[in-house]
């Protein structure tokens, strides 16, 4: 019963048999190869044009590469309070960028409020220069709290950006959660509403190690090759992340995986609405489910082999929780099963 995060599921057999596939024999290296010019094309047909795409190792790297393309002198990256870039990983923007830092924004359970952006992005005026000046905003989709924003929340976002002159970036870790709940296609989901570029996690939903910087708008930063070169990011044997993104993009494998992530989340969701010893604390829309449990109820599933982790209580939370109660992050992937999911709603009956 593993519910502790997606990074946790191992790996679809069509992307293990497709490196195995490309393991032999020889290819251009630094992802100048046929394979890698094959996979780049695809991402042009995913998005709906021709796009540049940048291979890199985690979405952590993907995150703060990307930031360091839209970087300024004293640049501050709006982003959601309770984001990954601004929460999780440890500096990392500030060590690619030279110094950038972020600036939290608030907004109902993990998303961005329109109105508080702009009041945010509005302090830094050009009186309060030392205070640091605007580089980008960055949104999560899906968000640290399994919520998703819709095709119209991210066009609010980008009404906010664009009219301050600011990038709009997309951490798109579970990108793919986000396209199989909402049915928009990925180019509506980004530069069609305003995105410039996104982070394309491909990690967390069946792939080996496969994240991108995907630049939607090649007119926004910089040379992002050459800041993946420094960075460190930039693979010798790059065909081995193509051979991942091959399987992972064709017949739509990548929206079946988290399809079927999502799936397994709705099922979790209900079987703990049902049960006498637990509550949704929202409702899902991707594949993260939030419970309310009661800490000796949660002791007891962890002791008989459920992992899943606590959660802090975010902004908008409107519940209720008793003083022995807190919120738990269950987590759904391409791998869950429904007995996985039955097991667990019979230890919570």
């Amino acid at each position: 019963m593993f519910f502790a995060s997606d990074n946790w599921a191992g790996v679809h057999p069509d992307i293990s048999a497709n490196l195995s596939r490309h393991a032999a024999g020889t290819a251009v290296a630094y992802g100048d190869g046929d394979l890698d010019r094959a996979v780049y094309r695809r991402f042009n047909d995913i998005f709906e044009r021709e796009v540049q795409v940048f291979f890199v190792a985690t979405g952590t790297a993907a995150n703060a590469l990307s930031m360091a393309w839209v970087n300024r002198i004293g640049g501050i990256a709006l982003c959601h309070s309770e984001a990954h870039m601004h929460v999780d990983e440890f500096g990392a923007m500030s060590f690619y960028t030279g110094g950038a830092r972020t600036a939290p924004v608030r907004g109902p359970l993990g998303r961005i409020n329109p109105e508080a952006l702009d009041r945010a992005i509005k302090r830094y005026s050009q009186d309060l220069a030392p205070a640091g000046q605007p580089m980008a905003v960055t949104v999560t989709q899906a968000t640290e709290v399994g919520t998703v924003y819709s095709v119209d929340d991210v066009k609010a976002i980008a009404e906010v950006s664009r009219r301050h002159k600011l990038p709009l970036h997309m951490d798109g870790a579970r990108f793919a959660n986000a396209i199989a709940a909402t049915g928009a296609s990925p180019a509506e989901m980004t530069w069609k509403s305003g995105v410039d570029l996104i982070s394309f996690g491909a990690t967390k939903n069946g792939c080996w190690m496969a994240d991108a910087v995907v630049i939607l708008n090649p007119d926004v930063g910089k040379e992002l090759r050459l800041l993946r070169q420094r960075a460190g990011q930039t693979f010798s044997k790059a065909r081995f992340i193509s051979a991942q993104f091959e399987a992972y993009l064709t017949d739509d494998l990548w929206l079946r995986m988290a399809g079927h992530a999502n799936a397994m989340a709705a099922h979790l969701a209900e079987t703990i609405e049902d049960a006498p010893a637990g509550r949704l604390a929202w409702l899902p829309q991707a594949n993260e489910v939030f419970a309310i449990l009661g800490r000796a109820t949660a002791e007891k599933l962890q002791a008989a082999g459920a992992k899943f982790y606590e959660w802090g209580v975010p902004q908008g939370f409107d519940g209720h929780l008793g003083d022995n109660e807190a919120i738990y992050r269950f987590v759904a992937s391409f791998a869950t099963t429904t007995q996985e999911i039955d097991r667990l709603g019979q230890m919570l009956a």
